[in-house]
């Protein structure tokens, strides 16, 4: 049985599955598979599929006559890209999108419409570099943020704060970006042939840059001795400027991808702290977060590597690394030898410090960063952030707290120690 002998129900079932290449071509065989061919419900599930578009719009967000017209237009826009990049650049906006709505709409209405072909040559043009087309297209759906985001805290990238020390990285849009690396250029002393473009900046005090490198397709960031560190495996990185490729891909899109798989999977999250929100790049999540209870008392602990202020062309290389402690009671209050207590408040702290596997270091003192928090039961978390150095890429900690029943000024009853679970210090795959 040929399709035209098919029923209308089984056609159109057929040609959903086809795709809408082959169900053009379908179109051209006899005027009843072009009426067939043509359905708005077919033409709906194609732009559903392939754009994430309920109703028919066009690239620019306005109103499209049918799905049919819809889809036609998006593919004319994009007719000089490959078309299955074009979906994966799609997709993986849409899913920073979709994050950003639910939890965290501030940094949303930060992001800027989309560039033209023309901003692109623009930029090409005033720094001298041919962008790989997976960051064209990144550009093509958002131009960056908008210049109010960077106050300090709706970065899309986030960031982290220890000390004096804070990063929040935003994307600037792309007049931004050539004016950054020009600027940044200079302010290293890094040579323009080099083909690197500032694509990510810290808002913030603490001097951050992701620089894209438009001949390998690789992201980098910057030590404090101006070493680049690759910030995507470079197994990963490959074929940017193969036009014939439809897997291509170049750091700055595996980057963001990887970014929006740890924001959807709740490894990173919101932070509000002092009432400003940001991303935090300390993970939430087992195992790059370890979680210990004792005696009602909950810590939870992570780290983040700092590139910007490690040096690894010394000898022993120093490698930093923020940690960040979450201490809190549980509703139940603290639990001692059968007695209930609403609070407990720290006195002292022991850290444990390895290096591949082998202690480095013991650190034993009052407080933590001068505070000596008194838990509530079912209060939130007290946090607090420090750092530490480690001659090798890979590095842990584990330790503990003393902390008294009560009050430092009415103890309720003899001290008790609560674990701080080991958690990792190790160079990562992909750098934030």
């Amino acid at each position: 049985m040929g399709l035209e002998d098919a029923g209308d129900l089984v056609l159109h079932i057929i040609l959903s599955k086809i795709g809408p290449e082959n169900t053009a071509r379908v179109a051209c065989v006899s005027k009843r598979l072009q009426v067939s061919a043509s359905e708005e419900s077919l033409w709906s599930i194609f732009c559903s599929i392939d754009l994430n578009i309920s109703t028919p719009l066009d690239p620019h967000g306005d109103p499209a006559p049918s799905f049919k017209t819809a889809y036609q237009l998006w593919r004319e826009s994009f007719r000089m890209y490959p078309w299955n990049l074009v979906k994966r650049v799609r997709r993986c906006w849409d899913n920073l999108k979709q994050w950003l709505s639910l939890n965290f709409p501030e940094a949303k209405a930060t992001l800027r419409k989309g560039a033209t072909e023309d901003d692109l040559e623009q930029v090409e043009t005033a720094l001298k570099v041919k962008l790989p087309l997976p960051t064209r297209l990144l550009y093509r759906f958002v131009d960056g943020q908008e210049s109010s985001s960077s106050n300090g805290s709706l970065g899309l990238i986030g960031g982290y704060s220890f000390y004096t020390h804070h990063v929040n990285v935003y994307l600037p849009p792309l007049k931004e970006v050539i004016w950054e690396t020009k600027e940044t250029m200079k302010l290293l002393g890094i040579s323009s042939r080099l083909n690197l473009i500032v694509v990510a900046v810290s808002a913030v005090s603490s001097l951050k840059f992701f620089f894209l490198d438009c001949t390998n397709g690789q992201l980098y960031t910057g030590t404090s001795t101006r070493q680049m560190l690759p910030c995507v495996p470079d197994s990963l990185v490959r074929s940017v400027h193969d036009t014939n490729d439809d897997h291509q891909q170049d750091a700055m899109l595996l980057w963001l991808e990887e970014h929006g798989r740890r924001l959807q999977t709740g490894t990173i999250k919101v932070r509000q702290q002092d009432n400003m929100k940001s991303i935090c790049l300390f993970p939430e999540t087992p195992p790059l977060c370890s979680v210990a209870v004792t005696n009602g008392v909950q810590v939870r602990a992570s780290s983040v590597f700092i590139p910007e202020i490690s040096n690894l062309r010394d000898q022993p290389p120093a490698y930093w690394y923020a940690y960040s402690i979450r201490m809190s009671l549980l509703p139940e209050g603290c639990i001692l030898s059968g007695t209930h207590h609403s609070s407990c408040q720290l006195y002292w702290r022991h850290w444990i410090i390895r290096a591949d596997g082998a202690v480095i270091d013991t650190v034993n003192g009052e407080a933590v960063i001068g505070e000596y928090p008194l838990l509530q039961a079912g209060e939130e978390e007290f946090v607090y952030e420090s750092c530490s150095n480690f001659p090798t890429t890979t590095g842990a900690i584990e330790g503990c707290f003393t902390f008294v029943p009560g009050s430092l000024k009415d103890p309720k009853g003899s001290q008790f120690e609560v674990e701080v679970a080991e958690f990792p210090l190790k160079l990562p795959d992909y750098i934030f």
